[in-house]
């Protein structure tokens, strides 16, 4: 007698060949189930773009699964019996196909884990919950390091030394146990602004076939008062665009990409970048495959090791760190807010209607193409935020909701960690705050702006020159505790006495004006 049926059940972020639950499956006994509900969709309100990606991504992948003799079990968002949530889906699904055993990868988020083991409980099948081995670091992997020999969790961690562990363990851009080049680390060398001669790559177009065609239109429908524009659509949603794109950028855009990493220009939202990671989050890609093709390029001399580095660190240091981070400090990590900001979101953060250039070019990119990169997310968008106090809550829901990346486990640490300062400095060693100056230094949007960059003072001034120092006076009490904050604090402290009440002034008449309310329709 052969074995019993399985129901493999995969959800929409792990479109991966190599998902754990799929390792044993076997085509000619189990089926796979697969599931669009509006539960999902609209636990936060997504992007129209980010939804349709994830659609069209999914119904690709179960044709894939097919073609390799797979009955594929996919219940469509407008299906008559679709139940709107997962749990009900899969119920449904056992009884429609009489199974007594369920196989899935475990969520990449707490609320999926917890839904997912009230399931086991719940349900007419045994339900297993696989580890997710798409990533390079366990979870076990990561509390280890975390932890040390003590076993005690941290008051603060940094991802250099993690991603120093990961380099040694992976083996990337080691040579004789020694990091290539002679250095861990090729920051310095990411930081130059972009001339106006540097010529930008072409990126490929990916022509929408019948199925994303078909997710286009049903999103339009479904989901019309979503954030953001669903068309143009040209995002890769199948295995092979998504392998053709990584080549496109290894090739094309990774040469530059080490130069120019934080740069930022107007009308070019994608500049050197690689717009992989929604295809990774999602499991067109794997990290590793990127890695390999990134290497290969510097091996091959086709790409500088500034370029290589920092993209692999992007990946095996900054991805897995994050996602470590997540699952050893949550679920409390959640209601960090540890300067105490409580500020709501304004409305331009929705329409992009605003006299400052820099936010009115992120987002307005943001909305048109559900992505925008670190550079304008930390230093443009994540920085205002911080220097003027505006709600991590709120900041989350709306990193959440926008990018066609964004899961929790890799937005919340970001936002809360990295762009906010919410945790108190767990996972970055200073606030990432900054005046006009930087944004200025990379960038040209400032010459297209509405306030002046250079002026410090008055209803003209760019808003980040005082609300930086607003935000340095306002929070210098728990800033002091930060032996990298001491420089820039001295410079506080010798502040005039009248400059100091023009730096509250503006900033308070800012704060409180036209451009920071907070109502949109």
């Amino acid at each position: 007698m052969g074995k019993e049926k399985v129901l493999r059940f995969v959800l929409g972020d792990q479109l991966s060949r190599d998902l754990s639950s799929l390792s044993d499956a076997d085509p000619k006994r189990d089926v796979i189930l697969m599931a669009e509900v509006s539960g999902e969709a609209t636990f936060v309100r997504h992007h129209k773009k980010k939804i349709a990606f994830l659609f069209s991504a999914m119904r690709h992948f179960a044709d894939d699964l097919r073609a390799e003799g797979f009955e594929v079990d996919y219940v469509k968002l407008d299906a008559d019996d679709n139940p709107g949530e997962l749990g009900s889906a899969l119920a449904s699904a056992i009884d429609r196909h009489q199974v007594r055993r369920v196989v899935m990868t475990e969520p990449s988020e707490v609320r999926g884990l917890e839904a997912a083991e009230n399931w086991r409980e719940e349900l007419d099948a045994d339900l297993e919950i696989r580890s997710d081995t798409r990533f390079l670091a366990s979870h076990e992997d990561f509390v280890a390091w975390a932890t040390g020999e003590d076993g005690q969790h941290p008051k603060s961690l940094r991802m250099e030394y993690f991603y120093r562990e990961m380099r040694r363990r992976t083996g990337y851009l080691m040579s004789k146990g020694a990091p290539e080049g002679g250095a861990w680390n090729y920051d310095a060398e990411n930081r130059k602004a972009l001339a106006d001669n540097v010529a930008i790559p072409t990126r490929p177009v990916f022509k929408a076939d019948d199925t994303t065609k078909e997710v286009v239109e049903l999103v339009g429908t479904e989901f019309a008062d979503h954030f953001g524009d669903l068309e143009p659509f040209d995002y890769p949603v199948t295995r092979d665009d998504a392998l053709a794109y990584l080549d496109w950028f290894v090739e094309e855009a990774l040469p530059g990409f080490g130069d120019w990493q934080d740069a930022m220009k107007q009308g070019e939202p994608l500049l050197f970048h690689s717009h992989l990671s929604s295809l990774m989050n999602c499991g067109l890609l794997g990290p590793r495959e990127c890695c390999d093709k990134a290497q290969a390029a510097y091996r091959e001399g086709k790409a500088p090791l500034n370029a290589v580095e920092g993209f692999i660190r992007q990946i095996i240091g900054w991805r897995e760190f994050i996602r470590g981070v997540y699952w050893l400090k949550m679920p409390d990590y959640a209601n960090s807010n540890a300067l105490d900001a409580t500020r709501p979101l304004p409305g331009f953060f929705w329409t992009g209607e605003t006299k400052m250039n820099c936010l009115s070019q992120a987002i307005s990119e943001t909305r048109a193409n559900a992505y925008a990169h670190h550079i304008q997310r930390l230093m443009v968008i994540g920085n205002f935020c911080l220097i003027a106090g505006i709600d991590p809550k709120a900041v989350q829901e709306w990193f959440l909701i926008v990018y066609s990346d964004a899961y929790e486990w890799v937005e919340m640490p970001n936002v809360l960690g990295m762009a906010l300062f919410a945790d108190g400095g767990f996972v970055a060693s200073k606030p990432y705050a900054a005046s006009g100056a930087y944004i200025n230094r990379m960038s040209d949007y400032c010459d297209r702006c509405s306030y002046k960059v250079k002026k410090k003072e008055g209803e003209t001034a760019c808003p980040f020159n005082y609300l930086y120092w607003n935000f340095l006076d306002r929070n210098k009490q728990l800033l002091k505790q930060n032996h990298r904050m001491g420089l820039i604090l001295g410079s506080l402290d010798r502040m005039s006495a009248d400059r100091l009440k023009t730096v509250k002034s503006d900033s308070e008449a800012f704060l409180e004006g036209p451009e920071m309310r907070s109502d949109y329709t």
